[in-house]
């Protein structure tokens, strides 16, 4: 199994910046790699970003691309989304996930996913 906890979230004014860290723990050596979804009030869960653990696979939604930056830390077992010029429409609980074997924007390809962390973005 693998524990999944994100922290980071907040609310922040239209043009800030948040930072979002995922610490994955467990048996972290058996997930391939890992996502950031976000699901706002009232919408269906929608794919942020994807990367493997190394980073040499990453690939991010259209709505964030250029504005958001996923990283990780294998020895902190931890992935981080770095928002920066953060809207009004990115408010959303944000979840990380993990998958051991798929690769994609598919929430059915994760096997673990996080409890989620707020944002709000206020206009």
């Amino acid at each position: 199994q693998v524990q999944l906890v994100e922290s980071g979230g907040g609310l922040v004014p239209a043009g800030g910046s948040l930072r979002l860290s995922c610490a994955a723990s467990g048996r972290t050596f058996s997930t391939y790699a890992m996502g950031w979804f976000r699901q706002a009030r009232g919408k269906e869960r929608e794919f942020v970003v994807a990367t493997t653990w190394t980073g040499s696979r990453t690939t991010y939604a259209d709505s964030v691309s250029g504005r958001f930056t996923v990283s990780g830390d294998i020895a902190k077992n931890t992935v981080y989304l770095q928002m920066n010029n953060l809207k009004p429409g990115d408010t959303a609980v944000y979840y990380c996930a993990a998958t051991r074997t798929g690769w994609g924007n598919r929430e059915a390809l994760y096997d673990y996913w996080g409890q989620g962390t707020q944002v709000t973005v206020s206009s």
